[in-house]
C-alpha cells in the first residue's frame, strides 16, 4: 500500500512553527490498528486520515499516538489545506467525523473551519488538577471533553511547567487541561493544552479547544469575535468567532514535507 502523506504546520504562516499535523490520503480506511501504527509512528499529536466520497465530500479520522479523537482542528485544517494544494475546486469542504458534518472555507489566506460550540459548565474544585499544572489557585470549569482552568493574566499560562506524570495519574481520561486568561495588545485571550493520557504532553495550537475558549470569553466579555494566541514553545495564533451553536476557528498552514507512506 502506498499512501500519498503531508507533514503540514498548522496555525501558522511559517515553517517550525504552529502546529505540525500528518495528513494520508486513502481510497478507504484500513483496519484501526494500521491507522493507530501509523499515527504512532508519525509522533504528530494528531494525524489525519481521509477518504473522498463519490459526491465530493471526505471522511475524516484523526488519530493521536495512542487513541482516536473525536474532533481535531489543526489536522482538519491542514487536511483543507492538503486539499488546496492538490487543486480541489468544490468550496467549503465537507468532512463527514465522528462530531458530524465540519466545513471548511476559504476566507482570504485562511481556512475558516466551523465546528459545534461546546461551552463550558461549572466544575468541582479539583486541588489535585491544579497542583499537578504547578497552581495554587484557578477557577476550574468542565466541557464536553476537556477541563478548562481560568487564570488572572496571561504571564501566570506562560510561564506554566506541569507535572505530566501527575497530570496522567488524574485519570482524566482522553481529556486535556486547557488553561486560559485574558490576552494582552495582540490577542484577546491566550491558551496552552495539555493533554498526556492521549499522547500528547502538550499541543503546540489546538484548534478545538476554541469550541469551549470562545463560548466560555463570550459570556465573560459579550464580544463574538477573538484573536487567540496559543502560548507553546512552537506558538500558534488562530480567530474564533460565535455563530449560534456553532464556532468558527480561522487559521493559515504551510507545507513543510510531501511524500509517500510504504506499507
Amino acid at each position: 500500500m502506498r499512501i500519498p502523506y503531508y507533514h503540514v504546520d498548522s496555525f501558522t504562516d511559517e515553517i517550525f512553527s504552529g502546529n505540525p499535523a500528518g495528513v494520508c490520503l486513502l481510497s478507504e480506511f484500513p483496519a484501526d490498528s494500521i491507522l493507530k501504527r501509523i499515527a504512532a509512528e508519525n509522533r504528530h499529536s494528531e494525524t489525519a486520515f481521509v477518504v473522498a466520497r463519490a459526491n465530493g465530500d471526505f471522511d475524516l479520522r484523526w488519530f493521536t499516538p495512542e487513541v482516536e479523537d473525536d474532533l481535531c482542528g489543526h489536522a482538519t485544517l491542514a487536511t483543507a489545506y492538503v486539499l488546496q494544494l492538490r487543486g480541489h475546486g468544490d468550496w467549503p469542504v465537507r468532512f463527514h467525523t465522528r462530531s458530524g458534518v465540519l466545513t471548511v472555507d476559504r476566507v482570504g489566506g485562511q481556512f475558516e473551519m466551523n465546528f459545534p460550540a461546546r461551552p463550558p459548565f461549572a466544575g468541582e474544585a479539583w486541588p489535585e488538577l491544579l497542583a499537578a499544572l504547578g497552581l495554587e489557585k484557578g477557577e476550574v470549569l468542565g466541557s464536553v471533553r476537556d477541563v478548562l482552568v481560568v487564570l488572572d493574566d496571561a504571564e501566570q499560562v506562560r510561564r506554566l511547567k506541569p507535572d505530566f506524570a501527575a497530570l496522567i495519574k488524574l485519570e482524566m481520561g482522553n481529556s486535556g487541561a486547557i488553561v486560559t486568561a485574558p490576552g494582552g495588545e495582540d490577542a484577546d485571550y491566550v491558551c496552552r493544552l495539555f493533554a498526556p493520557a492521549a499522547g500528547i504532553n502538550e499541543d503546540p495550537a489546538t484548534g478545538s479547544i476554541h469550541c469551549t475558549l470562545a463560548p466560555y470569553w463570550a459570556q465573560r466579555t459579550g464580544k463574538q469575535s477573538f484573536r487567540a494566541h496559543q502560548l507553546s514553545a512552537r506558538g500558534g495564533r488562530m480567530e474564533a468567532r460565535i455563530a449560534g451553536d456553532r464556532v468558527t476557528i480561522s487559521g493559515s498552514a504551510r507545507l513543510y514535507l510531501e511524500g509517500t507512506i510504504n506499507l
